[in-house]
C-alpha cells in the first residue's frame, strides 16, 4: 500500500511567566521589569498552561492514530486523491451484458471467459483475476488482459494437443495445467507464421469440421485459416458476419461472439443459419431473468425415453429424443441437446432409427431412409431419401437398428422381431428373422462392451448380437443414469 503523508499541527510557543522577585526579558516587550503577579494567581496560570499543553499533546497523538476526514481526502502517493488499493475495486457482473476479450475451453473442460484482467470459469460463478489461474500474464502485462485463445486440437503432435494458447500483443502463450510451458512466450510468428498480432478473436477447427486441422484467426473482417500441418495461412473475408470479439467452439458448434451477443456459424463458409444474434445471457451463462441459461432444467432420468442412438466410425455418440438430439461422448466438455434440424434438417420432426456405417449415418423414418456423411457438417448424400424397400429390402416400420465395429450386418429391430441385413451386399441380403426375449424395444446401440437395447427409461445389456437373438433369458434392466445423458436422477 502507499505511504500516506499526513499534516502534522505543532504546538504554539507558550509564553514563559515572569517570576516574582527576578529581573527577567517578558515577552514582546524589551524592558526588564519585577514580577507583581500574586503567587495565587501565579499558580492558577501555571495549572492552565500545563492542561494546555496535555490536551494539545493528546490530539497531536490522536492526528497520527487516525487521520482526519480532510487528511484522507488528500492523501496519496502525490497527496492528491485516495488510491484504489483502499477501497475495493467491483467486481465485474457477466450478467451486466459485458463484451468478452476471449473464450477458450482447457484440457479438463473448462471454459474460461476472459475480460479485462478478469476471468470466469465455466457457465456460473465469479469473476476472478486472470493471474488466479494464468499467472505469467501478470508479468507480461499491467492488465493481464489476453486478445484472444483457443484449445489446442492437433493429435498429430501430442505435445501441443489440448494445450490452451493465449494470445496478448504479439505474444503467444501455451498452457497445460495451467502452467506456463517451456520456452513461452513467444512471438505469434515463431508458432504460427503469417498470423498477425493484436488479434480479436482465435478458435480451433479439427479435421473433419474443417478440412484439415485447423485454427481460425479473427482481426477485424478478416479471417486467417492456419492449417497446422502446411503452416500455410489463408486469408478470406465473411461479409455476412460480425466482427468477433471473441470466439468459442463446443461440441461441434462455433460461436462469434460481438458485444453481449453471438451468431453461430459455419467454420468453412462463415455461413449464418437460424435467427441472429442472439444475447448470451441467454445460453453461456446463468443469469436472473433469462430464459434459457437461467431457467433450462435437466430431465429426470426416469422421464428419458430414447428414440434411436448411434456411434459413428469416430466415436461420436448420438442419441434422439423427439425433435432434439444429444452428444454423449462429450463428458469432459459437458452435454447439451440441440434441434435435430441443426445438424440434419430434412428429419427435423424426428426420427424411427439411426445406424451408422462406413463414414456414413444412416436416418430411418417412416418408410424412407436418409443418408448423410458423418463428417461435420452432415451433408446429405445424393439421392436420398430412398425407401426402405429399395435401400434395405424391407418395409417399415422400424423400431431400432444397430451396427457393431468392423461389421457389415445391420440388425434391424420390429416390434419383437430380428433380422440381419449385409450392407455389403447388393442387392441386398436378408437373414431369418428371430424372435427377441424382449419388447417394446426403441432403440439399440452396439459398442465394445456389447449391446444394449432401450425401453423406456431402462436398457438391457447383451455382449452380442448372437446372445440378444437367441437368449431365453432376460437379463435384469438397468436404469438411465446421469451420467449417460446428463439427467436428473
Amino acid at each position: 500500500m502507499r505511504s500516506k503523508h499526513y499534516a502534522i499541527t505543532k504546538s504554539p510557543t507558550l509564553p514563559p511567566v515572569c517570576k516574582a522577585n527576578t529581573t527577567q526579558k517578558c515577552p514582546n516587550t524589551n524592558r526588564t521589569k519585577p514580577s507583581s503577579v500574586p503567587e495565587p494567581k501565579r499558580r492558577l496560570i501555571n495549572m492552565r498552561l500545563l492542561f494546555r499543553t496535555l490536551f494539545l499533546g493528546l490530539a497531536i497523538a490522536l492526528s497520527y492514530a487516525a487521520p482526519m476526514p480532510h487528511d484522507v481526502m488528500l492523501a496519496d502517493h502525490h497527496g492528491d486523491h485516495l488510491t484504489n488499493e483502499t477501497q475495493p475495486e467491483a467486481q465485474p457482473d457477466r450478467c451486466d451484458g459485458i463484451e468478452f476479450d476471449a473464450i477458450a475451453p482447457d484440457e479438463k473442460g473448462s471454459t474460461f471467459f476472459f475480460k479485462g484482467d478478469h476471468v470466469w470459469k465455466d457457465f456460473t460463478g465469479p469473476a476472478q483475476l486472470s493471474k488466479t489461474y494464468f499467472k505469467e500474464l501478470d508479468a507480461h502485462h499491467q492488465l493481464g488482459h489476453v486478445d484472444a485463445a483457443f484449445r489446442m486440437h492437433n493429435k498429430e503432435k501430442p505435445q501441443d494437443h489440448d494445450h490452451i494458447y493465449l494470445f496478448l500483443d504479439d505474444k503467444v502463450f501455451s498452457y497445460y495445467d495451467h502452467v506456463l510451458e517451456d520456452g513461452y512466450p513467444k512471438d505469434i510468428q515463431l508458432d504460427f507464421p503469417g498470423v498477425p498480432s493484436h488479434l480479436d478473436a482465435a478458435v480451433e477447427c479439427p479435421s473433419g469440421e474443417c478440412t484439415s486441422d485447423s485454427v481460425l484467426f479473427f482481426k477485424g473482417a478478416e479471417v486467417y485459416n492456419y492449417d497446422l500441418a502446411t503452416q500455410t495461412v489463408k486469408q478470406r473475408q465473411w461479409a455476412h458476419l460480425s466482427n468477433c470479439t471473441s470466439t468459442f467452439r463446443w461440441l461441434e458448434h462455433y460461436y462469434c461472439f460481438h458485444g453481449h451477443n453471438f451468431t453461430r456459424f459455419h467454420p468453412v463458409t462463415g455461413e449464418v443459419r437460424g435467427t441472429y444474434p442472439k444475447d448470451a445471457r441467454h445460453y453461456f451463462m446463468k443469469c436472473p431473468n433469462f430464459g434459457h441459461g437461467g431457467e433450462a432444467k435437466a430431465p429426470k432420468c426416469s422421464d428419458v425415453t430414447l428414440d434411436a442412438i448411434t456411434s459413428d466410425d469416430t466415436g461420436k455418440t448420438y442419441a434422439f429424443m423427439g425433435r432434439i438430439y444429444m452428444r454423449l461422448d462429450t463428458r469432459r466438455d459437458g452435454k447439451h441437446a440441440f434441434p435435430i434440424e441443426r445438424t440434419w434438417k430434412e428429419v427435423a420432426n424426428g426420427v424411427d432409427a439411426v445406424f451408422s456405417y462406413s463414414d456414413k449415418i444412416y436416418i430411418i423414418k417412416g418408410d424412407l431412409v436418409y443418408i448423410y456423411k458423418s463428417a461435420v457438417p452432415s451433408t446429405l448424400i445424393e439421392g436420398y431419401p430412398k425407401s426402405l424397400k429399395e435401400e434395405l429390402g424391407i418395409d417399415g416400420p422400424v423400431n431400432a437398428a444397430f451396427v457393431c465395429a468392423d461389421r457389415h450386418v445391420v440388425h434391424i429391430i420390429q416390434g419383437q422381431k430380428m433380422r440381419d441385413i449385409d450392407l455389403s451386399a447388393t442387392p441386398r441380403t436378408l437373414g431369418p428373422e428371430t424372435t427377441l426375449p424382449i419388447s417394446g424395444i426403441q432403440a439399440g446401440m452396439c459398442g465394445p462392451d456389447g449391446v444394449k437395447v432401450f425401453v423406456a427409461s431402462e436398457y438391457y445389456h447383451y455382449e452380442s448380437p448372437r446372445l440378444l437373438a437367441f437368449s431365453r433369458i432376460r437379463p435384469e434392466p438397468k436404469k438411465i443414469t446421469q451420467d449417460m445423458m446428463g439427467c436428473v436422477e
